[in-house]
């Protein structure tokens, strides 16, 4: 793939270097996970990828920064404890010297070549008040301390970096130098995304025998944190304990969130709690703001639930972060009804709900599929005066794309743009999953290269859904290809990726891939997630492998990552396509009764599994209740058509149908082959053609379902002409006829005595590779014993091998014992 790429992609936006921080050598490097190079790279892809270079600085998270803590009094690092925050600069710890200092560097007449002079100075006047004065030397301390500072606050951090370099090279610098403007150059570093810098820095500084403190390694766990960078973090927060440094509440703050986001299991969330009160560290406001947003991953409602009570009891009172954040918890977990109050709760306690907490709840109407309500959500809000921002439209667009609402998805999008509300890269991940999704790949394209125009960069999320979009389509080559390139810019896969490839994969039938990725994943030392279990259960569902789904269920459970509705929805599919249906039958009761609440999600997975069985009464009961819901999406629609059309029930397949675009949605494809399969098997066969022609006028294009079904309709009722001429539009159209074409011209024409034309077509599959199978000679048999041709039966047998040299022996003789049990 990678040859074929522009070498601008490759050489402008190289992976960033590893820091070098000795603890930084247990990372697990990542290599490329399928065991085969890729083949290169398709042109759609290529034109897909040039050109366009990934952000490698993630949104910064906002832990409290640390305090530094000595003898003498110490400042709060970070914008949170900034009394200039929003002011202009003022610190009152610089001596009239050192504020001089500080405004000849910021100076606009400043050059370089001036700083050896005017700090050189600053030293002196120090050294002629007293050499041995500690005082003095405090006083310099904190005139260097404040400088730098001053020069991050007016952006001028090269400078403050040179400051700090100067000071470093002098002989006296141990004197001058402490952690608290280590901390804050680390943090200036942190800030800027040069984090493999600090690592290194710090690291220099200890080789120099700087003794590290609290502050110092705080600033490091920040600044990898603030960059997306959790795994690093972890491991300095490690190190730090290691060499006896003990954390402080900041620390355990940052460290908090850093779990939160890496979808660490409440097991080891809990026990890092543990672990402070151990330590004598009171939980503040924010650790428990903190332990609520770590409930959102997981969907971790009830957990989130008890922290906000813990929080009551010990005197804190929850402020607009704490109802926001629990009101998200209950949103992703999918319980918009928690949600709704506790958004009465916090009104009634005087807090005004934000743009932040109205997003928070259509979202979780949104993940429920309650677009209508949704919708009703952002209409109050504007009543109220706050303004849709661009989330609160990408998450209205995402909802509809996943229900298959594309026209409701664009006019979302199309009001966006007319409010003035610029799309972010969220939004155009949105689109590029729509379209994408719907194997509108030009579509997908133009949507890309307007990233590009409306100066945003593709992200992580970007790559994912590529990997996501590729993987849904069974292209397995573009996926591998994906993932070289997004590791080639620079990208490092977190979780999310791994969960993604998983997905991916085995969407794409290549479960050992998929396998291997999970394997990679955990030799990599990442930890799964509830995301990362449901991927894996989904890979498994796919082939049917119930008891090791099972297996998966129960680790799950063992490792305290509590399941979610789309657990249940994957072990649903891995019984259903196991063919297990007494045992989907009781998970189902189970669902009804309680072990979780059956909300859209479930019920839509009960109407499909319940579908594809053909177990009708299963069917409507769940899509009743799905109905109450008033959530039914398209999959769930097409799954009703399905059952109702393989019954001939057409007044009912029909209703489904009007319900459909009474709804807004679409037909899809699948919704067409469905209602061909109906009428192909009807006294209205020719119907199925009519759908056919009707497929293409709307410029959706036919697959080989499609034409194979109207193949049947006409070789069922002897209308073999109409049925060769499908025949030659399916090949016109570039779609390859497969087994079972041919074995329905095969049968045909055997039920009809017309055994010369039966085994042409046999000759015609040989010639074009096509693979015979049981279905393609039995009804040869079958239709000799159905015309009392015992005899010509077993001579076709016996002279198999002449038409077909790659005929087993095996095969024969089945073939012989059906005729003996046929003619009995």
């Amino acid at each position: 793939m990678a040859e074929k790429v522009a070498p601008s992609l490759l050489l402008s936006n190289p992976p960033p270097a590893k820091p070098q921080f000795p603890i930084q050598t247990h990372i697990h490097h990542l290599p490329m996970i399928p065991a085969s190079p890729p083949p290169p790279i398709t042109p759609l892809l290529q034109n897909l990828l040039l050109n366009n270079q990934p952000s490698n600085s993630p949104k910064p998270i906002n832990p409290r920064t640390p305090s530094n803590h000595s003898p003498r009094p110490r400042t709060r690092i970070g914008k949170a404890r900034d009394p200039n925050r929003g002011k202009p600069w003022s610190h009152h710890r610089l001596s009239p010297l050192g504020q001089q200092v500080l405004n000849s560097l910021i100076d606009p007449s400043f050059e370089s070549a001036e700083l050896d002079k005017i700090l050189g100075h600053l030293f002196e006047y120090y050294q002629e008040e007293s050499s041995s004065s500690s005082g003095n030397v405090d006083s310099l301390s904190m005139d260097i301390l404040g400088i730098i500072k001053g020069l991050g606050f007016y952006k001028k951090c090269d400078l403050a970096m040179s400051v700090f370099e100067w000071v470093r090279n002098r002989k006296d610098c141990e004197l001058v130098l402490n952690c608290s403007v280590v901390a804050v150059i680390i943090s200036m570093l942190g800030k800027q995304g040069k984090v493999s810098a600090a690592a290194s820095l710090l690291n220099n500084l200890r080789i120099d025998g700087l003794d590290l403190d609290v502050y110092a390694y705080t600033s490091l766990i920040t600044a990898y944190a603030s960059n997306g960078r959790y795994r690093d973090a972890v491991l300095v927060f490690r190190k730090m304990e290691e060499e006896g440094c003990k954390p402080t509440l900041i620390t355990y703050n940052v460290i908090l969130n850093v779990y939160g986001k890496m979808g660490m299991p409440w097991s080891k969330i809990s026990g890092l709690v543990e672990g402070m009160k151990s330590a004598g560290i009171a939980l503040d406001d924010y650790t428990f703001n903190t332990l609520i947003s770590c409930c959102r991953r997981g969907s971790l409602y009830e957990e989130a639930a008890q922290v906000f009570e813990e929080m009551k009891l010990a005197g804190f009172s929850p402020d607009k972060v704490t109802y926001n954040a629990l009101l998200d918890v209950y949103g992703k977990s999918r319980r918009p009804k928690e949600a709704m109050e506790v958004l009465r709760e916090m009104e009634s306690n005087g807090f005004s709900p934000s743009i932040v907490t109205y997003n928070s709840l259509i979202s979780a109407y949104v993940r429920d599929c309650l677009l209508r309500e949704a919708m009703e959500l952002k209409a109050q809000m504007v009543e109220k005066g706050i303004e849709p921002d661009v989330f609160t439209y990408t998450t209205l667009l995402s909802g509809f794309e996943k229900a298959g609402k594309d026209e409701s998805a664009m006019r979302v999008f199309e009001e966006m743009r007319a409010a003035g509300c610029k799309p972010n890269i969220c939004t155009f991940n949105a689109l590029i999953k729509m379209h994408g999704n719907r194997g509108k790949f030009a579509e997908m394209m133009k949507v890309f290269e307007e990233i590009k125009m409306c100066n945003c960069v593709p992200d992580i999320v970007t790559w994912n859904t590529l990997l996501a979009v590729f993987g849904q389509n069974g292209m397995d080559s573009e996926v591998s290809g994906v993932f070289k390139e997004m590791k080639r810019a620079g990208f490092v896969p977190e979780r999310d990726t791994f969960n993604t490839l998983i997905s991916a994969y085995s969407r794409c039938g290549s479960f050992e891939q998929a396998m291997a990725v999970y394997r990679r994943m955990l030799e990599a030392g990442v930890a799964p997630d509830l995301s990362s279990y449901n991927a894996v259960l989904a890979a498994l569902a796919r082939g049917g492998l119930w008891e090791q789904s099972e297996k998966i269920f129960t680790e799950m459970k063992d490792v305290c990552c509590k399941p979610n509705e789309l657990t249940y929805c994957s072990l649903l599919h891995a019984y259903a396509n196991g063919k297990e249906i007494e045992r989907m039958r009781a998970l189902a009761k189970e669902i009804y009764s309680g072990v979780t609440e059956p909300v859209a999600v479930l019920l839509k997975t009960l109407v499909l599994v319940n579908s594809k069985c053909d177990l009708l009464m299963e069917t409507e009961h769940a899509f009743m209740e799905l109905r109450k819901k008033g959530s039914p999406d398209l999959s769930t629609l097409n799954a009703m058509i399905a059952i109702y059309g393989r019954r001939q029930m057409v007044a009912k397949a029909n209703e489904i149908l009007n319900l459909m675009n009474e709804s807004g949605f679409s037909p899809s494809l699948a919704t067409y082959n469905s209602l061909m399969y109906m009428h192909s098997r009807s006294e209205n066969f020719q119907k199925s053609e009519e759908i056919l022609k009707d497929i293409i006028a709307k410029g959706l294009k036919p697959d080989i379902i499609s034409f194979n079904t109207v193949i049947f309709a006409y070789c069922r009722n002897g209308r073999m002409k109409e049925a060769s001429r499908i025949f030659s539009e399916m090949k016109d159209s570039g779609l390859v006829p497969d087994v079972i074409t041919y074995n329905t011209f095969v049968a045909s024409y055997a039920a009809d005595s017309m055994f010369e034309e039966a085994i042409d077509v046999v000759k015609y599959m040989i010639k074009n590779g096509c693979k015979r199978n049981q279905n393609t000679y039995n009804s040869i048999v079958d239709g000799y014993c159905k015309h009392n041709r015992r005899a010509d039966a077993s001579m076709f047998v016996s002279s198999l091998h002449e038409l077909d040299p790659h005929v087993s022996k095996e095969e024969e003789c089945r073939l012989s014992e059906r005729i003996m049990k046929k003619w009995s």
